[in-house]
């Protein structure tokens, strides 16, 4: 591990000018995806400015309803308030399925949408890596690909996006606020992580010396309503090898409106927008759930044989995360 110089930045202004100032320069919070970086090699900055004393902690409540979460707010912080946990049940669920208690007391919401992927691959300097090293390839094509991405793919990466509390915020169409040298700007949560492409290295749509100041969740009423169901290998902690946020909203059997995110199955967040036409306005019932799950994933790249059994999981999955919220469901197509 070569030498990195390290500042502590008590203002926003501070840490971003400083960042401006020193190429190379990357920002710290809780540390839980940076040091692993730092220790492997797989990431090499010449400074870190450490941000966890600037003001970005605490959770709102709006005035309208909504959240609005500081970049600073650790995992264990959103998932025990019960304003979450009332209003926004598969928020706090995927809070807690996320991490282990050590890792969610210091990891922050802001740094979990920032983290970078878990591929062995990106994280080992010696093998070729088009994310870590644009224009090396990729060695994951022909390695151990079984947790990897099916939507959203490209050919030069199809890691997967580890988040799991990024899978309900793209259900409920967040937004992330940053601010840098240019002013303060706010990117919709579905355009705040960019799919692989022919640049697999640019993960967000962000500069380096910009920083997430806030995530701000809208009111939606019917998501107390709302579940995540994540399949694993094993129940401890572990990253998902699918995994679905829904909340629905039925009337008389029908579904009047619903929001779905999945997860372990895409390079990037992935809402299923596809799925959600497909179920409004119909009968609530298992064959509508499975036909919408089944069309969504029609585009799933099933072509590298350790994780084409994911378009089946994620199926499977998705369907029981809404049978979960949806009692009067009733069987109608084999699963």
């Amino acid at each position: 591990m070569k030498p990195i110089s390290y500042a502590r930045a008590t203002t926003v202004e501070q840490a971003v000018s400083t960042v401006t100032s020193r190429p190379a320069t990357v920002f710290l919070a809780g540390g839980t995806t940076l040091v692993d970086l730092l220790r492997t090699g797989a990431l090499e900055p010449d400074n870190v400015v450490d941000i966890t004393w600037l003001p970005l902690g605490g959770i709102q409540h709006t005035d309208d309803g909504g959240l609005r979460i500081g970049a600073l707010a650790t995992m264990s912080e959103v998932a025990a308030e019960s304003g979450v946990a009332e209003r926004y049940p598969f928020l706090s669920q995927a809070l807690r399925q996320g991490a282990s208690a050590q890792l969610r007391n210091m990891a922050t919401m802001g740094g979990n949408l920032m983290q970078k992927v878990r591929c062995s691959y990106f994280r080992d300097p010696a093998s070729a890596c088009d994310k870590r090293d644009p224009g090396s390839g990729c060695d994951a094509i022909d390695g151990l690909h079984r947790g990897h991405a099916i939507l959203g793919t490209g050919q030069r990466c199809f890691a997967t996006h580890p988040s799991d509390v990024a899978v309900p915020l793209t259900a409920l169409d967040a937004t992330v606020t940053v601010w840098g040298p240019r002013g303060e700007r706010t990117i919709a949560f579905d355009d705040f992580f960019l799919l692989p492409g022919r640049t697999p290295q640019l993960e967000h749509p962000i500069a380096p010396d910009e920083l997430i100041t806030r995530i701000d969740v809208p009111a939606l009423p019917f998501a107390r309503n709302s579940h995540y169901l994540k399949v694993r290998d094993r129940e401890s902690y572990e990253f998902a090898l699918a995994s679905a946020a829904v909340a629905l909203s039925v009337a008389d059997g029908t579904v009047l409106e619903v929001r779905i995110g999945l997860g372990g199955i895409a390079t990037k967040p992935w809402r299923a927008r596809i799925a959600e036409q497909m179920l409004i306005g119909v009968s609530a019932t298992r064959e509508n759930f499975d036909k919408a799950a089944a069309t969504e994933l029609q585009g799933a790249d099933t072509s590298h044989p350790m994780n084409a059994f994911k378009a089946e999981l994620a199926r499977r999955t998705l369907v029981r995360a809404l049978e979960t919220v949806s009692p009067q469901a009733h069987s109608g197509a084999t699963r």
